[in-house]
C-alpha cells in the first residue's frame, strides 16, 4: 500500500515540477532529441546486420543439410553399386557359357 501511495506523491510531483519547469523540460528534450536519434539509428543497424548474419547462417546450415543427404544417397547408391557387382559377379562363376 505504501508503494501505491509513494507512487502516486511521485506523479503528482513530477506533474508540478514539470508545470513549473516547462521551459526546461523543452530544452532538455531538444538536446537529448538527436542523442536519442543517434542511439536508436545504431541499435536498428545492430539488429539489422545481427538478423543478416543469422539467415547466412541458416541458408549455411540447410546447404550443409543438403550435401549431408546427398553424401548418405551416394552413400547408399554405392553400397547398392557394390552389391549388384558382387551379384552380377556370383552370377558369371555360377553359370557357365553356353556359346
Amino acid at each position: 500500500m505504501s508503494l501505491l501511495i509513494g507512487g502516486i506523491i511521485s506523479a503528482i510531483l513530477g506533474l508540478i515540477s514539470l508545470i513549473f519547469c516547462w521551459s526546461a523540460f523543452l530544452i532538455l528534450i531538444k538536446g537529448a532529441f538527436p542523442i536519442f536519434l543517434l542511439l536508436g539509428g545504431a541499435l536498428a543497424i545492430y539488429v539489422g546486420l545481427d538478423e543478416l548474419q543469422e539467415k547466412i547462417r541458416e541458408e549455411r546450415q540447410r546447404q550443409e543439410e543438403k550435401l549431408a543427404k546427398a553424401q548418405e544417397e551416394i552413400e547408399t547408391i554405392r553400397a547398392q553399386a557394390e552389391n549388384y557387382k558382387e551379384e552380377l559377379k556370383k552370377l558369371k562363376e555360377s553359370k557357365p557359357d553356353t556359346i
